[in-house]
Protein backbone atom coordinates (compact mmCIF):
# COMPACT_ATOMS: atom_id res chain seq x y z
CA UNK A 1 0.00 0.00 0.00
CA UNK A 2 1.26 3.49 -1.12
CA UNK A 3 2.40 5.89 1.87
CA UNK A 4 -0.52 8.31 2.08
CA UNK A 5 1.85 11.13 2.62
CA UNK A 6 2.57 10.80 -1.04
CA UNK A 7 -0.79 11.33 -2.11
CA UNK A 8 -1.94 14.66 -0.84
CA UNK A 9 -1.05 18.00 -0.15
CA UNK A 10 -1.32 20.36 2.34
CA UNK A 11 -4.68 21.74 0.61
CA UNK A 12 -6.30 18.25 1.71
CA UNK A 13 -6.63 17.10 -2.17
CA UNK A 14 -5.76 13.52 -2.32
CA UNK A 15 -5.19 11.03 -5.10
CA UNK A 16 -4.02 7.60 -4.94
CA UNK A 17 -0.99 5.93 -6.75
CA UNK A 18 -0.32 2.67 -7.74
CA UNK A 19 3.46 2.36 -6.71
CA UNK A 20 6.06 5.07 -5.24
CA UNK A 21 9.16 5.46 -6.84
CA UNK A 22 12.19 7.11 -5.10
CA UNK A 23 15.04 7.31 -7.50
CA UNK A 24 18.49 7.71 -5.63
CA UNK A 25 20.21 9.55 -8.76
CA UNK A 26 20.11 10.57 -12.36
CA UNK A 27 20.57 7.24 -14.07
CA UNK A 28 18.11 6.02 -11.64
CA UNK A 29 15.34 8.63 -12.55
CA UNK A 30 16.31 7.94 -16.64
CA UNK A 31 15.47 4.27 -15.58
CA UNK A 32 12.07 4.91 -14.11
CA UNK A 33 10.77 7.24 -16.43
CA UNK A 34 11.78 4.98 -19.45
CA UNK A 35 10.14 2.10 -18.06
CA UNK A 36 7.39 4.41 -17.08
CA UNK A 37 7.15 5.97 -21.33
CA UNK A 38 7.55 1.61 -22.10
CA UNK A 39 4.68 1.06 -20.34
CA UNK A 40 2.44 3.93 -20.41
CA UNK A 41 2.22 4.50 -16.78
CA UNK A 42 1.93 7.61 -15.90
CA UNK A 43 4.13 9.22 -13.66
CA UNK A 44 3.46 12.36 -11.08
CA UNK A 45 6.15 13.97 -9.81
CA UNK A 46 5.98 14.58 -5.79
CA UNK A 47 7.80 17.56 -3.79
CA UNK A 48 7.68 18.27 -0.22
CA UNK A 49 3.72 18.50 -0.31
CA UNK A 50 3.37 22.25 0.60
CA UNK A 51 1.13 22.92 -2.67
CA UNK A 52 -2.62 24.08 -2.41
CA UNK A 53 -3.76 22.73 -5.75
CA UNK A 54 -3.25 18.88 -5.86
CA UNK A 55 -0.62 19.50 -8.67
CA UNK A 56 2.00 16.90 -6.68
CA UNK A 57 -1.14 14.46 -6.11
CA UNK A 58 -1.44 11.29 -8.51
CA UNK A 59 -4.57 9.94 -9.89
CA UNK A 60 -3.02 6.48 -10.26
CA UNK A 61 0.02 5.34 -12.06
CA UNK A 62 3.00 6.02 -9.75
CA UNK A 63 4.61 8.51 -7.24
CA UNK A 64 7.87 10.10 -8.55
CA UNK A 65 9.43 11.24 -5.23
CA UNK A 66 12.73 13.09 -5.16
CA UNK A 67 14.03 13.10 -1.91
CA UNK A 68 17.06 11.81 -2.62
CA UNK A 69 18.23 14.57 -4.84
CA UNK A 70 19.85 16.56 -1.64
CA UNK A 71 22.64 18.50 -3.41
CA UNK A 72 23.49 21.34 -1.67
CA UNK A 73 26.36 23.41 -2.82
CA UNK A 74 26.73 27.67 -1.81
CA UNK A 75 29.09 29.75 -3.92
CA UNK A 76 29.45 33.36 -4.11
CA UNK A 77 26.57 34.32 -6.29
CA UNK A 78 24.67 30.98 -6.69
CA UNK A 79 24.39 28.31 -5.32
CA UNK A 80 23.81 24.40 -6.82
CA UNK A 81 20.75 22.72 -5.52
CA UNK A 82 18.63 19.14 -5.69
CA UNK A 83 15.02 19.34 -6.00
CA UNK A 84 14.35 18.13 -2.37
CA UNK A 85 16.07 20.87 -0.82
CA UNK A 86 13.87 22.95 1.07
CA UNK A 87 13.70 26.75 1.16
CA UNK A 88 14.42 26.57 5.13
CA UNK A 89 17.49 24.68 4.31
CA UNK A 90 18.59 27.31 1.43
CA UNK A 91 17.85 29.83 3.81
CA UNK A 92 20.74 28.80 6.75
CA UNK A 93 23.02 27.46 4.61
CA UNK A 94 23.29 30.75 2.63
CA UNK A 95 23.46 33.11 5.67
CA UNK A 96 27.26 32.24 7.20
CA UNK A 97 28.30 33.48 3.28
CA UNK A 98 26.48 36.54 3.76
CA UNK A 99 23.95 35.79 0.71
CA UNK A 100 20.18 35.19 0.34
CA UNK A 101 17.58 33.63 -1.91
CA UNK A 102 14.87 36.14 -2.62
CA UNK A 103 11.69 33.75 -3.06
CA UNK A 104 9.92 33.06 -0.10
CA UNK A 105 6.72 31.50 -0.42
CA UNK A 106 4.97 31.34 3.14
CA UNK A 107 5.85 27.79 3.59
CA UNK A 108 9.84 27.83 3.94
CA UNK A 109 9.58 23.59 4.15
CA UNK A 110 8.18 23.31 0.34
CA UNK A 111 11.04 22.80 -2.18
CA UNK A 112 12.98 23.84 -4.52
CA UNK A 113 11.62 21.63 -6.99
CA UNK A 114 7.89 22.18 -5.97
CA UNK A 115 8.92 26.04 -5.97
CA UNK A 116 10.41 25.91 -9.57
CA UNK A 117 7.13 23.66 -10.58
CA UNK A 118 4.89 26.87 -10.02
CA UNK A 119 7.23 29.54 -9.79
CA UNK A 120 6.18 30.23 -6.41
CA UNK A 121 6.65 33.61 -5.19
CA UNK A 122 6.03 35.12 -1.69
CA UNK A 123 5.89 38.35 0.58
CA UNK A 124 8.98 39.19 -0.74
CA UNK A 125 7.96 39.43 -4.70
CA UNK A 126 6.89 42.78 -3.92
CA UNK A 127 10.26 43.73 -4.75
CA UNK A 128 12.08 40.75 -6.21
CA UNK A 129 9.97 38.89 -8.30
CA UNK A 130 9.15 34.88 -8.90
CA UNK A 131 10.96 31.88 -8.75
CA UNK A 132 11.98 32.13 -12.13
CA UNK A 133 13.71 35.67 -12.02
CA UNK A 134 16.19 34.10 -10.00
CA UNK A 135 16.76 30.74 -11.67
CA UNK A 136 20.39 30.26 -13.45
CA UNK A 137 20.17 26.64 -15.12
CA UNK A 138 17.92 23.49 -14.71
CA UNK A 139 18.85 19.66 -14.94
CA UNK A 140 15.78 18.07 -16.52
CA UNK A 141 14.61 14.66 -16.99
CA UNK A 142 11.70 14.07 -19.92
CA UNK A 143 9.04 11.59 -20.02
CA UNK A 144 11.49 9.49 -22.50
CA UNK A 145 14.21 9.21 -19.75
CA UNK A 146 16.61 11.58 -21.67
CA UNK A 147 17.84 14.02 -19.44
CA UNK A 148 19.53 17.61 -20.47
CA UNK A 149 21.38 21.30 -18.47
CA UNK A 150 19.24 24.26 -19.81
CA UNK A 151 21.01 27.53 -18.74
CA UNK A 152 19.43 30.80 -18.56
CA UNK A 153 19.28 32.29 -22.67
CA UNK A 154 19.11 28.62 -24.35
CA UNK A 155 16.10 28.78 -26.42
CA UNK A 156 13.73 26.43 -27.26
CA UNK A 157 14.06 24.59 -30.60
CA UNK A 158 10.62 25.38 -31.86
CA UNK A 159 8.07 27.44 -32.65
CA UNK A 160 5.56 28.65 -30.01
CA UNK A 161 2.92 32.03 -30.58
CA UNK A 162 2.87 34.88 -28.14
CA UNK A 163 0.60 34.71 -25.59
CA UNK A 164 -0.54 37.22 -24.34
CA UNK A 165 -0.36 37.91 -20.27
CA UNK A 166 -2.97 40.00 -18.41
CA UNK A 167 -1.04 43.33 -16.74
CA UNK A 168 -0.47 41.68 -13.37
CA UNK A 169 2.83 41.98 -11.23
CA UNK A 170 2.58 37.76 -11.35
CA UNK A 171 1.04 35.59 -12.88
CA UNK A 172 1.59 31.77 -13.14
CA UNK A 173 -1.62 30.34 -14.75
CA UNK A 174 -0.63 27.53 -17.86
CA UNK A 175 2.59 27.98 -19.69
CA UNK A 176 3.93 31.37 -20.32
CA UNK A 177 4.75 31.39 -24.09
CA UNK A 178 6.33 33.18 -26.92
CA UNK A 179 8.51 33.21 -29.45
CA UNK A 180 12.29 32.45 -29.53
CA UNK A 181 11.86 31.93 -25.32
CA UNK A 182 13.77 30.25 -23.14
CA UNK A 183 14.00 26.59 -22.20
CA UNK A 184 13.77 27.82 -18.10
CA UNK A 185 10.78 30.28 -18.78
CA UNK A 186 9.19 27.37 -20.15
CA UNK A 187 9.99 25.10 -17.57
CA UNK A 188 9.36 26.99 -14.67
CA UNK A 189 5.80 27.05 -13.62
CA UNK A 190 4.80 24.35 -15.65
CA UNK A 191 4.01 22.50 -12.69
CA UNK A 192 5.80 19.13 -13.41
CA UNK A 193 4.05 18.79 -16.72
CA UNK A 194 6.54 19.22 -19.19
CA UNK A 195 9.88 17.91 -17.78
CA UNK A 196 11.21 16.90 -14.31
CA UNK A 197 13.53 19.12 -12.53
CA UNK A 198 15.78 17.23 -10.10
CA UNK A 199 18.56 20.11 -9.77
CA UNK A 200 19.24 23.91 -10.63
CA UNK A 201 21.45 26.29 -10.01
CA UNK A 202 20.06 29.85 -8.38
CA UNK A 203 21.06 33.18 -8.43
CA UNK A 204 22.05 34.65 -4.70
CA UNK A 205 21.59 38.13 -3.21
CA UNK A 206 23.97 39.62 -0.79
CA UNK A 207 22.54 39.98 2.58
CA UNK A 208 21.22 43.72 3.15
CA UNK A 209 23.74 45.43 6.28
CA UNK A 210 20.44 46.65 8.16
CA UNK A 211 16.66 45.65 7.62
CA UNK A 212 13.68 47.52 8.97
CA UNK A 213 10.42 45.44 9.61
CA UNK A 214 6.84 46.16 11.03
CA UNK A 215 3.53 44.79 12.08
CA UNK A 216 1.83 48.09 11.51
CA UNK A 217 -1.99 48.15 12.87
CA UNK A 218 -4.59 50.48 11.91
CA UNK A 219 -7.97 52.08 13.37
CA UNK A 220 -9.83 51.47 10.01
CA UNK A 221 -9.23 49.17 6.74
CA UNK A 222 -9.82 52.24 4.72
CA UNK A 223 -6.84 53.68 6.63
CA UNK A 224 -4.48 50.29 5.89
CA UNK A 225 -5.75 50.51 2.13
CA UNK A 226 -4.37 54.19 1.88
CA UNK A 227 -0.96 53.19 3.24
CA UNK A 228 -0.35 50.73 0.60
CA UNK A 229 -0.79 53.05 -1.94
CA UNK A 230 1.11 55.59 -0.21
CA UNK A 231 3.83 53.28 0.43
CA UNK A 232 3.88 50.91 -2.60
CA UNK A 233 6.02 53.27 -4.40
CA UNK A 234 8.95 53.00 -1.39
CA UNK A 235 11.69 52.24 -3.42
CA UNK A 236 13.62 50.01 -0.37
CA UNK A 237 10.74 48.30 0.38
CA UNK A 238 10.93 44.43 -0.02
CA UNK A 239 7.57 43.34 1.92
CA UNK A 240 4.08 44.82 1.42
CA UNK A 241 1.47 41.91 2.92
CA UNK A 242 -2.03 42.73 3.96
CA UNK A 243 -3.96 41.12 7.17
CA UNK A 244 -7.60 41.94 7.30
CA UNK A 245 -10.15 41.95 10.39
CA UNK A 246 -11.87 38.97 10.09
CA UNK A 247 -7.56 37.29 9.77
CA UNK A 248 -6.63 39.55 13.22
CA UNK A 249 -9.69 37.73 14.89
CA UNK A 250 -8.57 33.72 13.92
CA UNK A 251 -4.94 34.94 14.64
CA UNK A 252 -6.23 36.52 17.83
CA UNK A 253 -6.24 32.88 19.85
CA UNK A 254 -2.84 32.62 19.22
CA UNK A 255 -1.33 35.99 19.57
CA UNK A 256 -3.67 37.85 21.78
CA UNK A 257 -1.23 40.65 22.12
CA UNK A 258 -2.99 42.02 19.03
CA UNK A 259 -4.40 45.14 19.61
CA UNK A 260 -8.19 45.14 20.64
CA UNK A 261 -8.55 48.06 18.19
CA UNK A 262 -6.91 46.65 15.32
CA UNK A 263 -9.12 46.39 12.31
CA UNK A 264 -6.39 45.63 9.47
CA UNK A 265 -2.96 45.31 9.59
CA UNK A 266 0.02 45.78 7.23
CA UNK A 267 3.32 43.70 6.90
CA UNK A 268 6.57 45.93 6.21
CA UNK A 269 10.29 45.25 5.75
CA UNK A 270 12.90 47.57 4.21
CA UNK A 271 16.32 48.21 3.68
CA UNK A 272 16.20 51.90 5.37
CA UNK A 273 14.51 52.97 8.24
CA UNK A 274 15.09 56.63 7.26
CA UNK A 275 11.26 58.64 6.84
CA UNK A 276 9.20 55.60 8.36
CA UNK A 277 8.47 58.01 11.44
CA UNK A 278 6.60 60.49 8.90
CA UNK A 279 4.72 57.68 6.93
CA UNK A 280 3.30 56.08 9.60
CA UNK A 281 2.30 59.23 11.42
CA UNK A 282 0.59 60.60 8.14
CA UNK A 283 -0.92 57.26 7.40
CA UNK A 284 -2.44 57.66 10.86
CA UNK A 285 -1.21 53.98 12.16
CA UNK A 286 -1.77 52.87 15.71
CA UNK A 287 1.86 53.56 16.66
CA UNK A 288 1.64 52.78 20.58
CA UNK A 289 0.48 49.10 19.60
CA UNK A 290 2.19 48.18 16.72
CA UNK A 291 5.11 46.05 16.62
CA UNK A 292 8.99 47.26 14.85
CA UNK A 293 12.20 45.98 14.89
CA UNK A 294 15.80 45.41 13.14
CA UNK A 295 16.60 42.54 14.92
CA UNK A 296 16.87 38.86 12.76
CA UNK A 297 15.08 37.79 15.81
CA UNK A 298 11.87 39.57 15.63
CA UNK A 299 12.05 39.60 11.67
CA UNK A 300 11.88 35.64 12.36
CA UNK A 301 8.89 36.43 15.02
CA UNK A 302 6.85 38.38 12.47
CA UNK A 303 7.54 35.62 9.52
CA UNK A 304 6.00 33.44 11.76
CA UNK A 305 3.09 35.37 12.87
CA UNK A 306 2.67 35.68 9.26
CA UNK A 307 2.40 32.17 8.28
CA UNK A 308 0.11 31.12 11.45
CA UNK A 309 -2.87 32.59 9.13
CA UNK A 310 -2.76 29.93 5.94
CA UNK A 311 -1.97 27.23 9.04
CA UNK A 312 -5.10 28.37 11.28
CA UNK A 313 -6.88 28.15 8.03
CA UNK A 314 -5.93 24.49 7.28
CA UNK A 315 -6.49 23.67 10.82
CA UNK A 316 -10.19 25.56 10.99
CA UNK A 317 -11.46 23.73 7.72
CA UNK A 318 -9.49 20.42 8.59
CA UNK A 319 -11.54 20.42 11.63
CA UNK A 320 -14.90 21.45 9.97
CA UNK A 321 -14.51 18.23 7.30
CA UNK A 322 -14.10 20.27 4.66
CA UNK A 323 -11.71 20.83 1.99
CA UNK A 324 -9.52 24.21 2.05
CA UNK A 325 -11.09 26.84 -0.61
CA UNK A 326 -8.50 29.87 -1.22
CA UNK A 327 -8.24 32.45 -3.98
CA UNK A 328 -5.02 33.00 -5.64
CA UNK A 329 -6.12 35.96 -8.45
CA UNK A 330 -4.20 38.87 -8.64
CA UNK A 331 -5.60 42.22 -10.43
CA UNK A 332 -3.59 45.47 -11.35
CA UNK A 333 -2.63 47.47 -9.00
CA UNK A 334 -5.15 49.98 -10.16
CA UNK A 335 -8.28 47.96 -9.38
CA UNK A 336 -6.84 46.19 -5.96
CA UNK A 337 -9.65 48.26 -4.01
CA UNK A 338 -12.27 46.91 -6.69
CA UNK A 339 -11.40 43.48 -6.06
CA UNK A 340 -11.06 43.41 -2.03
CA UNK A 341 -14.80 45.40 -1.93
CA UNK A 342 -15.91 42.37 -4.33
CA UNK A 343 -14.70 39.68 -2.32
CA UNK A 344 -15.94 41.53 0.84
CA UNK A 345 -19.40 41.78 -0.64
CA UNK A 346 -20.10 38.43 -2.18
CA UNK A 347 -18.60 36.91 1.15
CA UNK A 348 -20.65 39.28 3.59
CA UNK A 349 -23.47 37.72 1.52
CA UNK A 350 -22.99 34.33 0.93
CA UNK A 351 -20.52 33.42 4.44
CA UNK A 352 -20.75 36.20 6.49
CA UNK A 353 -18.23 35.62 9.51
CA UNK A 354 -16.66 32.46 7.58
CA UNK A 355 -13.69 34.24 5.55
CA UNK A 356 -10.55 35.80 6.26
CA UNK A 357 -8.63 38.09 3.40
CA UNK A 358 -4.89 38.33 3.94
CA UNK A 359 -1.68 38.41 1.71
CA UNK A 360 0.27 40.07 -1.07
CA UNK A 361 -1.62 43.44 -1.53
CA UNK A 362 1.80 44.76 -2.41
CA UNK A 363 1.42 42.79 -5.77
CA UNK A 364 -2.40 43.48 -5.59
CA UNK A 365 -2.57 39.76 -5.15
CA UNK A 366 -4.78 38.89 -1.82
CA UNK A 367 -6.10 35.58 -1.22
CA UNK A 368 -9.76 35.48 -0.02
CA UNK A 369 -10.02 32.25 2.36
CA UNK A 370 -13.32 30.45 3.03
CA UNK A 371 -14.24 28.68 6.12
CA UNK A 372 -16.81 26.61 5.43
CA UNK A 373 -19.32 24.52 8.08
CA UNK A 374 -21.88 23.54 6.45
CA UNK A 375 -22.26 21.60 2.93
CA UNK A 376 -24.46 24.77 2.21
CA UNK A 377 -21.41 26.67 2.41
CA UNK A 378 -19.08 24.39 1.07
CA UNK A 379 -21.09 24.24 -2.05
CA UNK A 380 -21.24 28.19 -1.85
CA UNK A 381 -17.55 28.43 -1.56
CA UNK A 382 -16.73 26.22 -4.46
CA UNK A 383 -19.27 28.72 -6.46
CA UNK A 384 -17.14 32.03 -5.16
CA UNK A 385 -13.97 30.20 -6.25
CA UNK A 386 -15.46 30.31 -9.53
CA UNK A 387 -17.31 33.76 -9.57
CA UNK A 388 -14.13 35.46 -8.42
CA UNK A 389 -11.94 33.55 -10.84
CA UNK A 390 -14.37 35.92 -13.21
CA UNK A 391 -14.18 38.86 -11.53
CA UNK A 392 -10.61 39.01 -11.46
CA UNK A 393 -9.98 38.05 -15.15
CA UNK A 394 -13.08 41.02 -15.59
CA UNK A 395 -10.79 43.27 -13.94
CA UNK A 396 -7.77 42.47 -15.81
CA UNK A 397 -6.13 39.89 -13.58
CA UNK A 398 -4.93 36.36 -13.55
CA UNK A 399 -6.67 33.05 -12.00
CA UNK A 400 -3.83 32.08 -10.46
CA UNK A 401 -0.59 34.25 -8.83
CA UNK A 402 1.68 31.89 -7.42
CA UNK A 403 0.38 28.58 -6.46
CA UNK A 404 -0.85 27.16 -9.45
CA UNK A 405 -4.02 25.72 -11.02
CA UNK A 406 -2.57 21.88 -10.43
CA UNK A 407 -5.74 19.51 -10.49
CA UNK A 408 -7.99 21.37 -8.19
CA UNK A 409 -8.34 24.61 -10.23
CA UNK A 410 -7.43 23.48 -13.75
CA UNK A 411 -11.09 24.19 -14.49
CA UNK A 412 -9.98 27.68 -14.09
CA UNK A 413 -7.40 28.08 -16.98
CA UNK A 414 -10.49 28.41 -19.72
CA UNK A 415 -11.66 31.89 -18.04
CA UNK A 416 -8.46 33.60 -18.46
CA UNK A 417 -7.22 31.75 -21.78
CA UNK A 418 -8.95 31.88 -25.53
CA UNK A 419 -9.43 28.03 -26.61
CA UNK A 420 -6.34 28.86 -29.24
CA UNK A 421 -4.30 29.98 -26.59
CA UNK A 422 -4.85 26.37 -24.55
CA UNK A 423 -4.38 24.49 -27.63
CA UNK A 424 -0.81 26.21 -28.35
CA UNK A 425 -0.28 25.01 -24.77
CA UNK A 426 -1.60 21.60 -25.20
CA UNK A 427 0.83 21.07 -28.96
CA UNK A 428 3.93 21.98 -26.41
CA UNK A 429 2.65 19.28 -24.47
CA UNK A 430 2.56 17.00 -26.85
CA UNK A 431 5.78 17.69 -28.26
CA UNK A 432 7.45 16.84 -24.88
CA UNK A 433 5.01 14.44 -22.94
CA UNK A 434 3.97 12.89 -26.82
CA UNK A 435 1.81 9.92 -23.96
CA UNK A 436 0.42 12.71 -21.86
CA UNK A 437 1.68 10.74 -19.48
CA UNK A 438 3.89 13.12 -17.37
CA UNK A 439 1.90 15.78 -14.32
CA UNK A 440 -1.42 13.82 -16.20
CA UNK A 441 -4.92 16.01 -15.27
CA UNK A 442 -2.83 18.42 -13.83
CA UNK A 443 -3.44 22.04 -15.60
CA UNK A 444 -4.86 20.54 -18.73
CA UNK A 445 -7.51 17.54 -18.75
CA UNK A 446 -5.90 13.89 -19.75
CA UNK A 447 -7.37 13.25 -23.06
CA UNK A 448 -7.07 9.81 -21.90
CA UNK A 449 -9.86 10.36 -19.67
Amino acid sequence: MVNPAYVRDASGYTGWADDVKIPANEEELSAVLREASARGIPVTAVGAGSGLTGGRVARGGWALSLEKFRRLEIRQGSARVGAAISLLEIRDATAPSGQFYAPDPTEITASIGGTIATNASGSRSFRFGATRRHILSLRVAFMDGSTAEFRRGEKIDFDVPHIALPDVRKTTAGYRLQPGMNWIDLICGSEGTLAVVFEAEIALLPLPAHLFAGVVFFGSDDEALDAVDAWRPVNDLRMLEYVGASALDLLRGRYPEIPAEAKAALLIEGEEIDGWDERLESAGALLEASWFSESARDRERFRRFRHSLPELVIETVSKRGFQKKGTDYAVPVARNREMLAYYRERLDAEMPDQYVLYGHIGDAHVHANMLPGTERQAEAASALMTEFARKAVELGGTVSAEHGLGKSKAHLLPLQFRPEDIEAMKAVKRRLDPQWLLGRDTLFPSPHN
